[in-house]
């Protein structure tokens, strides 16, 4: 089927990714209120590894690879989701989902960093929407009125956002499973392993008696929906809608998470917070238009990916 932006599943697909990745940083922050962050993100992970890896021996899919593939897909499942995903639920500690949100959305802009640092050269708008972007980021990290979050909050959130630019960055550049399928089971199996040994490490410990079902639900939630649902959605967008549409989630997701964390967390949104919430979202929608007028699409690259919430999509994931 030739991509295009009429089919209703295109549209259906297209609210599921907005509306389910979105809702992942207020899903987080019901799960760690009675569980470990780390071991939250771990438990997340690893089950939904299980789910997919279940479903592909079920089909028949082979899980063949050769070491490099499998040692590429596991360095990329450990920044993308030990260093990004798991941080961001660490920075949920101290700041709000919607905040932790928008400052997840600057994902792109350290991409389009990454590429000058390695000496690509990208048009003209795109760095000035880098440049708008970091002024948001800037305006969030130090122009805040300290209802919404903390500094060790702020800064823990951004190094993820980079761990998972990084991870998205050198995933097309590095030997990786040829099936995305494949290659997101070995990534998730990794990364949430990781997370639970660093969980373990820093001293968190599952206790099932203090644990709420509400966390539990959350947890569920995150596995079903964030990492499978979400996931299959984008997947098959990016066979069946143009990348410029589908990469719209990038500033969409945001706006969704701070609606939610505001409506049913009762979380302040401050008049900094929509300026810069604002001017971040300006930025990677600049970013992203320019960068898909100036190139042919794709089917998945480091341009594409935002998040740290998420399952990783093929190649470069973008998921809180």
């Amino acid at each position: 089927m030739e991509p295009n932006g009429r089919d209703i599943r295109v549209w259906l697909a297209l609210a599921a990714v907005y509306v389910v990745w979105g809702s992942t940083y207020f899903g987080i922050a019901i799960a760690i209120r009675t569980l470990p962050p780390m071991m939250s993100s771990g438990l997340r992970f690893v089950a939904a590894a299980l789910v997919l890896g279940a479903v592909l021996l079920v089909r028949a899919v082979p899980l063949r690879m050769r070491a490099r593939e499998f040692a590429g897909a596991a360095l990329v499942g450990l920044l993308l989701l030990a260093g990004g995903n798991g941080m961001v639920a660490v920075a949920e500690q101290h700041i709000s989902s919607g905040l932790a949100a928008l400052l997840v959305a600057s994902t792109p802009l350290w991409l389009i960093v990454l590429r000058v640092v390695f000496r690509d050269r990208p048009h003209a708008l795109t760095l000035v929407g880098v440049l708008v972007g970091f002024a948001g980021v800037a305006l969030l990290s130090l122009g805040g009125d300290g209802a919404s979050g903390s500094g060790a909050g702020i800064t823990v959130v951004l190094l993820g956002s980079l761990s998972w630019a990084v991870g998205s960055f050198i995933s097309p550049r590095i030997s990786m499973p040829s099936n995305p399928f494949v290659a997101s089971t070995v990534e998730m199996a990794v990364g949430g392993t990781a997370l639970l040994i660093m969980g373990a490490v820093q001293g968190e410990r599952l206790h099932l008696d203090a644990v709420s079902w509400e966390s539990w639900a959350a947890v569920a939630y995150l596995v079903l929906f964030g990492s499978l649902v979400g996931f299959t959605s984008y997947i098959w967008l990016l066979g069946h809608a143009p990348i410029s549409l589908v990469s719209t989630y990038a500033y969409v997701n945001p706006v969704v998470a701070v609606i939610l964390g505001a409506a049913f967390l009762a979380e302040p949104v401050t008049a900094a917070m929509l300026v810069a919430g604002a001017l971040i979202v300006v930025g990677v929608a600049l970013v992203v238009s320019t960068e898909r007028r100036g190139k042919a699409p794709t089917p998945v690259t480091e341009e594409t990916s935002t998040a740290p919430g998420r399952a990783p999509a093929p190649r470069a994931a973008a998921e809180p």
